[in-house]
């Protein structure tokens, strides 16, 4: 079986030492050392002042919408996961949808001035796939009509824009270390912020409230996280950059190895250093989408229909008609990426997928793969 993904598991030794001294300290939660430790560790990595680690990038979310004191409409895509749109709703505030851009699948900076009404408060928009949005644009009309700015970088941990983390920009960036991301900590996501104030209200946010053991800053919830996950976010941040690199390779292997198929990829912002994080694919047809999407499953190989349904379906959110938004939701497949695949398995699944569109139509023929990103692989 080749799922559409797998966390990446560091060498058993490396955490049973940090399980050992989490067992001889018995200090489980409540702000302990290594969860201090992953977060020093990880404004060094990324090269940031400022940033929270919390139970998980939803919560993430929240703690953002809330700290800004967001109300009223809130400006936000329709092609993301569905906790972008949940979170504003679960604060009481209102998704507005903007529609896509037709290459990138990013927010279309070019309509979120149209939706803007005296009721508008922020904007949220997902960097799709860790390819980061229109920033300078979205930044512009911010400023312009006092929004404020929050990322969903989810998919975004690795990537750079400008040569500085992507978590770098907007009001509040997030980020979720579930354990399907590139980096993760089985369960966690994080805050980033460059004002200081901003993180100490939500550093009270995530602990109920508490400035003090006895005082409290105001309302709060439970967001923190544990020593056990902070113990698999040290171990795996040791090996981040050879993940990334790995991941690199993958992905242009099965760029090289479907350059016949009839589809096409995200375009990607050209002042950033792109973390792959996923292998998404826009098919010609919805069809051959689906042909190829069965196929796979019959061989035991399973993709993921990521992001389907598009938000602005759903009725429990806020309907809209967002066109180039269900189109793409509707033709996107986004094939296994991890870091223990291996040239075999993308050989079998390429050789698949191009099986399908040959009987699908007039014969093609794959281009050959250049033998030394096949040997890096092995």
């Amino acid at each position: 079986m080749i799922p559409v993904t797998k966390p990446y598991m560091p060498a058993v030794q490396d955490f049973e030492l940090y399980v050992h001294n989490i067992w001889e300290r018995q200090w489980l939660t409540n702000n302990g050392p290594l969860v201090n430790e992953l977060e020093l560790e990880l404004k060094k990595y990324l090269s940031l002042d400022h940033l929270l680690f919390v139970s998980n990038g939803t919560i993430a979310l929240q703690l953002a919408i809330k700290a800004l004191g967001l109300e009223g409409e809130i400006i936000t895509t329709p092609f993301s996961f569905v906790a972008t749109s949940s979170s504003i709703v679960w604060q009481n505030c209102k998704p507005v949808y903007v529609d896509i851009d037709a290459e990138t699948f990013n927010i279309d900076p070019g309509k979120i001035e149209e939706a803007i009404t005296p009721a508008t408060s922020a904007i949220v928009a997902t960097h799709v796939y860790g390819n980061p949005c229109d920033i300078d644009a979205i930044q512009q009309i911010a400023e312009r009509y006092k929004l404020k700015v929050i990322y969903d970088g989810a998919h975004a941990f690795g990537t750079t824009y400008k040569n500085k983390s992507v978590f770098e920009y907007g009001d509040i960036s997030t980020v979720s270390f579930h354990a399907t991301k590139l980096f993760h900590t089985i369960e966690g996501g994080a805050v980033f912020t460059k004002d200081p104030e901003l993180l100490r209200k939500m550093a009270a946010m995530r602990n109920f409230g508490h400035s003090a053991p006895e005082e409290f800053a105001g309302l709060g919830i439970n967001g923190k996280n544990c020593e056990f996950h902070a113990a698999m976010g040290l171990c795996n941040l040791r090996k981040v950059d050879e993940i990334l690199d790995k991941r690199r390779l993958l992905s242009f292997y099965y760029w090289k190895t479907l350059a016949t198929l009839r589809a096409t990829y995200p375009k990607l912002n050209a002042d950033l250093d792109y973390n792959y994080a996923y292998f998404p694919v826009l098919f010609e047809s919805e069809d051959l989408m689906q042909k190829c999407l069965k196929a796979l499953e019959n061989e035991k190989i399973y993709c993921k229909r990521y992001f389907f349904p598009a938000l602005s379906t759903l009725k429990f959110l806020a309907p809209a008609a967002m066109p180039v938004c269900e189109d793409i939701a509707s033709r996107i497949l986004c094939l296994p990426l991890y870091h223990s695949l291996t040239s075999s398995d993308l050989d079998l699944i390429t050789r698949i997928i191009l099986r399908v569109q040959t009987y699908d139509s007039a014969p093609v023929e794959a281009t050959a793969v250049v033998d030394q990103t096949k040997a890096q692989l092995v």
